[in-house]
């Protein structure tokens, strides 16, 4: 088993090393962030969301036309999960060098060959409740936090490359940056409750994830709640520990979800969710969130593949005036 937070290239042998099974500064990942990758947690040796995973190895290959063999990557993935059994595998897919100068590469009708390196780490993210989908599958809930509008913003990107976790992903790290610009202010002024999370907009001007995540909403006609110092009911209530009975957290109410179709990542968990619902009530509808809709906001979650649902109580605006939900 390789050692803990170190890259093993997997595939293939002959990949762009110093020698010393380093990634060689020509490696196109590096050069030019040609490629993508995905996280995966494992619990007991087992990957979890193993197919969505897969079906984001799929068509992502498939988009930057690369050659890959899913069902043999699976097949060294879950040797790794076995031997880690508790923790994360992050998967990195990258062009492999080619004879063209550039940025340029050679399209073949099965797609280009590529480098597949793997590094395992200790599982990072706690959690102590479990929320159950209609179709059975428990996934992890955070404790409730809060959300601000950050004023970075995403860049819009052409079909295919929207939605992709492509290596490409300097908006997102200017984004945390600021995010946790915001976390290190709030925690030296002692401010309550914490910010779990910063909501992003695009280049368009429509509200589409987080820095790490997807994100869901609920709207209702409630006026917007500006900060004061004295709690309402309902976020009294909204502040304890979770919910007492979160089974109902998913299928009550109608779900709404951002379009990835022209900038964002498309998440395993995203989709989790909307597969989960098809079949509900409520499915999940795909919506834009405009600046208009954040005062009539009655339910806000993120998610991603590692941390699930991270449920939300309020949003702070750009303007600074705070969405109670």
């Amino acid at each position: 088993m390789m050692p803990l937070s170190n890259w093993l290239c997997i595939h293939p042998l002959s990949a762009t090393t110093d020698g010393s099974g380093t990634v060689s500064l020509d490696n196109r990942g590096l050069a030019y962030g040609d490629g993508f990758f995905t996280t995966m947690g494992v619990i007991d040796g087992q990957i979890l969301w193993l197919t969505h995973h897969q079906q984001r190895l799929m068509s992502h290959a498939e988009a930057l036309q690369l050659e890959l063999d899913s069902h043999s990557v699976l097949a060294i993935l879950q040797m790794h999960a076995e031997q880690l059994q508790q923790g994360m595998l992050k998967l990195m897919v990258t062009r492999a060098v080619q004879d063209v100068r550039g940025y340029g590469y050679m399209p073949t009708t099965s797609g280009s060959a590529c480098e597949i390196w793997l590094k395992s780490s200790a599982m990072t993210v706690a959690t102590t409740e479990r929320l159950r989908l209609p179709d059975g599958c428990l996934i992890p809930m955070q404790p409730i936090s809060s959300a601000i509008c950050l004023s970075s913003q995403l860049a819009c990107l052409p079909p295919p490359l929207a939605g992709l976790k492509s290596l490409n992903r300097l908006d997102n790290v200017l984004a945390s940056g600021e995010l946790q610009g915001i976390k290190a202010q709030v925690l030296e002024d002692n401010i309550k409750p914490s910010i779990g999370e910063g909501l992003l907009r695009d280049m368009s001007g429509r509200w589409v994830e987080g820095t790490m995540s997807n994100v869901f909403y609920q709207l209702s006609d409630s006026p917007l709640s500006t900060l004061s110092s004295e709690k309402t009911s309902s976020e009294k209530l909204s502040t304890l520990p979770l919910y007492e009975d979160n089974a109902n957290y998913l299928i009550t109410g109608q779900w709404y979800t951002p379009s990835m179709a022209q900038s964002g990542v498309a998440g395993v968990m995203r989709q989790v969710i909307i597969d989960a619902l098809s079949n509900s009530k409520h499915p999940v509808i795909i919506r834009s969130l405009q600046d208009e809709d954040l005062p009539q906001l009655s339910k806000l979650f993120f998610c991603n593949a590692l941390r699930g649902v991270m449920p939300m109580n309020r949003l702070t605006l750009l303007s600074g005036e705070v969405v109670r939900f």
